[in-house]
């Protein structure tokens, strides 16, 4: 099971966006990362094209390292670490470490 994904609301514990927060966009499992809406935001040049009608400079986000990000618990709004309960029928939550809510 995976420990984050789409969606899910988490903080950045490493890099030049240390402390912030934002939700998740997308997950690379081959690469171990994740792309977090509006955070490690680079300025990358584009020409021009039917897309970019300008060309020039875009700003976008590059994948974190999933190690660099931590969850949010939905009932304190800070970062947890995350623990997998099995229930009886075989299906497996994600239970915050700290108030044991599930995500």
């Amino acid at each position: 099971m995976l420990r984050i994904k789409r969606d899910d609301k988490v903080m950045l514990i490493a890099g030049k966006d240390k402390g912030k927060t934002g939700k998740v966009i997308k997950v690379s499992l081959q690469d171990q990362s994740v792309v977090v809406e509006n955070l490690n935001l680079v300025k990358k040049a584009v020409k021009k094209s039917d897309q970019y009608p300008n060309g020039g400079f875009i700003e976008m986000e590059k994948p974190v390292h999933i190690s660099n990000v931590m969850l949010i618990d939905p009932r304190t709004n800070k970062p947890t670490r995350t623990r997998t309960s099995v229930l009886k029928d075989g299906s497996k939550l994600r239970v915050s470490v700290k108030s044991g809510e599930t995500i």
